[in-house]
């Protein structure tokens, strides 16, 4: 069997080096000519760390992202809401990381350069049709030197939310859909807070700050590499967004201050004096797409953003692209391709569809937005605006939903 596979991202490389876990040969086809370490910061998720620690990744990964041991819930003026542990902390088999998008998928495809060989990484190849028959798919692909295609006996449309394979299928869906809110990010050098393994969201759905740390140089303990963002709500989601869905887009220090001074207040971190201290960082409107009632269309399929774009709430987009690129795999080793894919899709479509719907509400953050709800002028006791209990199970709902479920809390 090969499997051709559209999209060279996280998803894409980690669908590749799954499948050849299994035997199975895989083709990678991406568009950018060039492998930078491009992005900011992520997390990842523990069921999705044990998907790449069963390819052999954990100890590449330590060196690359820093462990997450807490989660702190706060309000944007600084008031703690719910502090719970992550991770091995909170009784997971596997860590959860913070690490920055760009050393991961370096390391993603140098691993899948290595194992599969350098020829089944197409870089500077641009899918740009398709065709398929009973036995097999033949994808046309654009490159520096004119077109030309490939076949192979299945195709899997890992290409982002604006999914060439996507679109073959549905390509009446449109843009994608913005909800008026822009988010800036960057990462900088600073001094660690806390025990240099806490990420902190503070601030609800219409103006929140989200702080972790992602990496830590061996050679200068006093500083870590911090990764920030900030949200605001500039628009109602009816006009299309002032800036390119586009994750390269680059913003300005100045715009993104006049989100923060007065509206965020961090006992712990300087954040004004953070994001000042930021070379270069990036601006993008947060959009996704209606969920799809099919994904698989004979021998082709759709995976991680191209199946399911989702708000960037809960940690949960390269995890879940992680995790259909494992369920994927394990399926085609064990049934034929149409019965694979059917497979495939009846286990991965319910479970992104319930986390892409609740992500359009806040997800676990969802927390913030309860508290500074019921008390917009902040509270001196936490219990007579939430209770803990009540707070807990909110964020333990998403996370059991979107499977990664804590077995305590500390």
């Amino acid at each position: 069997m090969r499997v051709l596979v559209a999209g060279g991202g996280i998803g894409g490389l980690v669908t590749a080096l799954t499948l050849h876990a299994r035997g199975i040969d895989a083709t990678v086809f991406e568009q950018s000519s060039k492998t930078g370490e491009l992005g900011v910061g992520i997390n990842t998720l523990p069921h999705a760390i044990g998907v790449l620690a069963e390819l052999g990744l954990l100890d590449e990964i330590d060196k690359i992202g820093i462990r997450t041991s807490r989660l702190v819930y706060k309000t944007a003026r600084g008031q703690n809401i719910l502090s719970q542990a992550r991770g091995l902390d909170a009784g997971h088999d596997m860590p959860q990381f913070s690490i920055h998008r760009g050393k991961l998928h370096r390391l993603l495809h140098d691993t899948a350069a290595n194992r599969l060989g350098d020829t089944a990484i197409k870089r500077g190849h641009r899918l740009i049709s398709f065709e398929q028959a009973d036995s097999g798919v033949s994808a046309s692909v654009a490159t520096a030197d004119g077109e030309t295609s490939f076949d192979g006996d299945l195709l899997v449309g890992a290409d982002g939310i604006h999914s060439t394979v996507r679109k073959h299928y549905h390509g009446n869906e449109g843009p994608p859909s913005w909800n008026g809110v822009l988010m800036w990010r960057g990462a900088t050098m600073w001094e660690p807070f806390a025990d240099g393994h806490t990420m902190i969201i503070a601030g609800g759905m219409s103006a929140k700050l989200v702080l972790y740390p992602i990496f830590r140089d061996p050679k200068d303990r006093a500083r870590t590499l911090m990764n920030w963002v900030v949200c605001a709500q500039v628009g109602d989601g009816t006009t299309p967004p002032p800036t390119r869905d586009d994750w390269s887009m680059h913003g300005s220090i100045d715009e993104v201050m006049g989100h923060v001074d007065g509206v965020f207040t961090l006992p712990e971190v300087d954040i004004a004096g953070i994001i000042a201290a930021t070379e270069q960082n990036f601006v993008y409107p947060m959009c996704d797409r209606e969920p799809l009632t099919r994904w698989t269309h004979g021998r082709v399929t759709l995976l991680g953003d191209a199946a399911h774009p989702m708000y960037p709430v809960g940690s949960n987009g390269a995890s879940q692209a992680i995790l259909d690129a494992a369920c994927l795999a394990e399926q085609l080793a064990v049934h034929d391709p149409s019965n694979a894919l059917a497979r495939y899709e009846a286990i991965r479509r319910p479970m992104t569809t319930e986390i892409a719907k609740a992500n359009r509400v806040g997800g676990p953050e969802r927390v913030i937005d309860l508290v500074e709800e019921r008390a917009p002028a902040g509270f001196s006791k936490l219990d007579d605006v939430a209770t803990v209990e009540e707070l807990t199970q909110l964020v333990g709902a998403y996370q059991t939903m979107a499977g990664f479920g804590i077995s305590k809390n500390r």
